[in-house]
C-alpha cells in the first residue's frame, strides 16, 4: 500500500514551487508573546471611547474612491464614528474634505451618507452658505451678529491625499504624510493599477459586532476549515505566508491548489477544472496531480500578451494568488490579477457592539467600455447577500460578539496562524495605550 504524504508536512516550496518574485519577500516574524488579548477592547465603551481620541481622530482613513466624484463641484459624504465629512472635488482636480457641521447651530449642511453637485454648500437650517473650498460665502442677516463683523467662518477642514484611485483623510492637522503612513504598500501594490480599475458594487452593512472583530475574520485563514469548507479544493489556506510591516499586514494565499485539510489530493474538484478551462488548459491534463495546476495557470496568464489586466505588471505568483493586504487600521484588500475585493471596517457612533462594513468590488474594464458607478446601498445585518462565503462570515460574527460579552470569556487565545490580529492589536495599543 503506498504510504500517504501528509502536505503539512512538506514545504511549500515543493508542493508549489515558484513564489520566488521580489513582491513576496518573506519578512521576519515580530516576536509579540502569547498572552490573551481582553475581551474588553471590544466590548468596553471606555476602550471605545479612547480609540476614537487616541486612534481614529490620529489616523489616515479612506475616504472614498476618486471617480466617485470626477467633476468640479461634485462632493460626497463619508461617516466615521460620530463624525461626518463633506469631500468635494476643486476646480484644479485635488479634493477637499471638511467635517459636516455648520458652525451656526451645528446643523449637518448635507444629509449623512449623499452625494451631489453644487456650486457651492448652503445649511439647510438659516442658509449660511460655503463655496465648495470650504471658504465662508454668506451668512444672511450678518449685520445681527455684533460678535461677528471682520471675523470669517470656513468649514472646517480635514487633511486629504490620494493613492490607489482612492482619496484619504485625517483629522490630525499634525499628523505625518499619507505616504509616511502607507510605508511600504505602493511600492508593493501599485503594479495592480489600482487607479484603473472601475468600482463595480458598492454596499454597507450595519453588522452586529465590534470593528475589531471584523478586521480579525479577515486577518487570517485558520477559520476556513470551519466556516468555509467549500474553498478547501482550491486554496491552501494553511501553507499561506504571513508578513507584518510597520503598521501594516498581509497574508499570500495559494489559489487553485488544493488545502492540506482537503480529503482528496489526487482528484481535481469540479471548481479546479472550471478554473482550469477558464485559463485556456485542458483540466484533464492535471488529473492525479493538481496541485500543478497553480503554475500552469500562471504560465498561461504570461503568455496572455494582449490582456485589459495588468499580467505584464505582476510576478508569476500574483497570477494566481490572493495577495491580502490590510491597510491599518481598518482597510482590507483582497487583491488579485483580474479585480480586487476592499472591504472597510468601521466603528459605530455609540455601541461597541455594532459596526458599518462597506464592501467594494472592483475590476479592470476593456479600453472605452460604458461605465456608471453603482448605486451605493446601505443595510442592516441580515437584510441582504453577499455572496455564500462573506454571508459565512456575517452570520458568525454576532455570534462572536455575544461570547466576547459572557463572563467566561477570558480573551482571546492566538495561534501562529493568526500572527496578524496580534501584530494587528499591538499596533492597536501603540495608538490607544493602556487605560490612564
Amino acid at each position: 500500500m503506498a504510504t500517504v504524504v501528509d502536505p503539512k508536512q512538506i514545504p511549500f516550496e515543493r508542493l508549489n514551487p515558484g513564489r520566488t518574485s521580489d513582491s513576496a519577500v518573506k519578512y521576519p516574524d515580530p516576536h509579540l508573546g502569547y498572552e490573551r488579548i481582553p475581551a474588553s477592547r471590544y466590548t468596553s465603551p471606555a476602550f471605545m471611547k479612547r480609540e476614537w481620541e487616541r486612534l481614529w481622530t490620529k489616523a489616515w482613513l479612506l475616504g472614498g474612491r476618486e471617480e466617485m466624484i470626477p467633476e468640479a463641484g461634485d462632493w460626497m459624504t463619508h461617516e466615521v464614528g460620530t463624525e461626518s465629512f463633506i469631500f468635494a472635488r476643486q476646480a484644479d482636480g485635488s479634493v477637499r474634505g471638511f467635517f459636516n457641521v455648520c458652525p451656526h447651530r451645528g446643523n449637518r449642511i448635507v444629509a449623512k451618507d449623499s452625494v451631489g453637485s453644487s456650486p457651492s454648500f448652503k445649511c439647510g437650517y438659516h442658509h449660511w452658505e460655503w463655496h465648495t473650498d470650504g471658504t465662508q460665502k454668506h451668512i444672511p442677516d450678518l449685520e445681527t451678529f455684533p460678535q461677528l463683523p471682520g471675523c470669517v467662518l470656513h468649514l472646517k477642514a480635514v487633511r486629504v491625499d490620494s493613492w490607489g484611485g482612492f482619496f484619504w483623510f485625517t483629522m490630525d492637522a499634525d499628523a505625518g504624510s499619507l505616504a509616511d503612513w502607507l510605508g511600504e504598500i505602493p511600492a508593493h501594490l501599485d503594479r495592480y493599477g489600482f487607479d484603473r480599475q472601475k468600482l463595480v458594487d458598492w454596499k454597507t452593512i450595519e453588522w452586529d459586532c465590534n470593528w475589531k472583530a471584523s478586521v480579525d475574520a479577515f486577518n487570517e485563514t485558520y477559520h476556513v476549515q470551519g466556516i468555509h469548507p467549500e474553498l478547501l479544493s482550491w486554496l491552501d489556506d494553511y501553507n499561506v505566508q504571513i508578513d507584518c510591516f510597520g503598521l501594516h499586514n498581509r497574508y499570500l494565499v495559494p489559489f487553485t491548489t488544493p488545502s492540506p485539510h482537503y480529503p482528496d489530493q489526487v482528484k481535481l474538484s469540479d471548481v479546479m477544472r472550471a478554473m482550469a478551462e477558464g485559463a485556456g488548459l485542458n483540466a484533464d491534463d492535471y488529473e492525479g496531480n493538481p496541485r500543478a495546476l497553480r503554475l500552469a495557470i500562471q504560465r498561461a496568464k504570461r503568455a496572455m500578451t494582449d490582456s485589459i489586466y495588468p499580467y505584464a505588471a505582476l510576478s508569476d505568483d500574483q497570477l494566481s494568488d490572493d495577495y491580502h493586504y490590510m491597510i491599518f487600521p481598518n482597510v482590507t484588500m483582497n487583491i488579485y490579477a483580474e479585480s480586487m475585493l476592499l472591504f472597510v471596517s468601521r466603528p459605530h457612533a455609540s455601541d461597541p457592539n455594532k459596526m458599518l462594513y462597506d464592501v467594494m468590488i472592483f475590476g479592470h474594464l476593456a479600453p472605452d467600455t460604458p461605465h456608471m458607478l453603482p448605486e451605493h446601498l446601505t443595510f442592516r445585518h441580515g437584510q441582504t447577500s453577499l455572496g455564500l462565503v462573506l454571508d459565512q462570515d456575517a452570520h458568525n460574527l454576532p455570534r462572536v460578539q455575544e461570547g466576547m460579552n459572557s463572563k467566561a470569556f477570558e480573551g482571546l487565545i492566538l495561534g501562529t496562524q493568526e500572527l496578524r490580529i496580534r501584530h494587528f492589536h499591538k499596533v492597536l495599543m501603540d495608538f490607544v495605550g493602556e487605560d490612564d
